[in-house]
């Protein structure tokens, strides 16, 4: 395992984070991994240098934050040696979800930020988090009041560093424009998706976060489970996997067999596997520091732990990038165009 520094700052994460969306019962399907079992991967993925966990409060209403906090201390883990990202934003009640009352239990609204927090703190057990990241935008609360909010909690010591995640590259630049002019804390990650068959962020959002020192969090570098060699050309989905119930993220499936096909004959001359190789491609990209793996089986985290050995030729990231090349739209056409050599 590699260490490598979270964007612009001197934090050092483990190439792969553990992410913890599988922790609890509930949300979409996903939650399903009850304690014991979350103890086991989480003492796994020590085991194998991982020292980044991220969860979120909405993730099974917090049953991910409380699951992730017993199994570090189950463990005896020292909270030093560890980094816990947490995210705010989604509704934490049903009344907030269908906005039939409990209307500020969601958002980032000073009040909700604050609440969420301290709630988060209490569910890991924990005094402060490593990075606390907003979890999407929110279009009815200002973002100055946003941004205020975060800065509070990282000068009272609650939060050491902020980020953010599903944001487009103006939202970040704006939220960063207004940490500078008030002397706040900028948001030094970004938590987005991205993998072999959803490339979107290489237009803009990348380009961004490396030009600005935003480091990337990758979710979801196996599109939904995806690119795991179960979904193939002419057939039905398999029973129980997690895109026959939550077909999420988005993608082109008929450009993703073409991918899976690619890393399947790949794989074997590698003596490797489908999902290995796509981790791998991720990890070798510029501008990311971390991919956030996630597994409700033991054997699925250790295929992915595999994924930091995995070896590569250029030829063969090349070959495999242009499979699932994304389409140069405009200005990006055009910024070529002018790029002086």
């Amino acid at each position: 395992m590699k260490y490598r520094f979270l964007g612009n700052t001197g934090l050092r994460v483990s190439e792969l984070c553990m992410g913890t969306m599988t922790f609890g019962e509930g949300f979409f399907g996903i939650g399903e991994v009850e304690q014991a079992g979350a103890t086991a991967l989480v003492k796994r993925a020590l085991d194998g240098g991982i020292n980044f966990f991220d969860t979120a409060d909405i993730y099974c209403r917090g049953q991910s934050e409380t699951i992730l906090g017993q199994a570090l201390k189950e463990l005896g883990t020292d909270r030093e040696s560890v980094v816990i990202a947490t995210k705010v934003r989604g509704p934490m009640s049903d009344a907030a979800e269908q906005n039939t009352g409990d209307v500020n239990n969601i958002g980032l609204s000073r009040k909700h930020i604050v609440a969420s927090c301290d709630a988060s703190l209490k569910r890991l057990g924990t005094d402060y988090i490593d990075l606390y990241q907003i979890h999407g935008w929110d279009n009815l609360t200002p973002l100055d009041e946003t941004m205020r909010a975060l800065e509070d909690l990282v000068r009272q010591g609650k939060v050491r560093y902020v980020g953010c995640s599903n944001l487009s590259a103006w939202q970040i630049v704006k939220a960063n424009g207004i940490a500078d002019s008030t002397g706040g804390s900028r948001f030094c990650s970004l938590q987005a998706y991205y993998s072999l068959v959803g490339r979107e962020l290489e237009l803009d959002l990348l380009p961004m976060c490396l030009q600005e020192g935003v480091g990337v969090m990758v979710w979801s570098p196996l599109a939904g489970g995806f690119i795991t060699g179960k979904y193939r050309r002419d057939q039905d989905d398999p029973e129980g996997a997690r895109r026959k119930t939550f077909d999420f993220p988005p993608l082109d499936r008929e450009r993703g067999y073409d991918l899976v096909e690619h890393l399947d004959e790949l794989a074997k001359e590698k003596d490797s596997t489908i999902p290995r190789l796509a981790l791998s491609w991720v990890l070798q990209q510029p501008g990311v520091s971390t991919v956030v793996i996630g597994a409700k089986k033991m054997t699925q985290l250790e295929d992915n732990l595999a994924a930091v050995d995995a070896p590569w030729t250029d030829s063969e990231l090349e070959k495999v990038s242009a499979v699932t090349a994304p389409p140069n739209l405009y200005p990006h056409w055009m910024l070529e165009f002018f790029r002086r050599k």
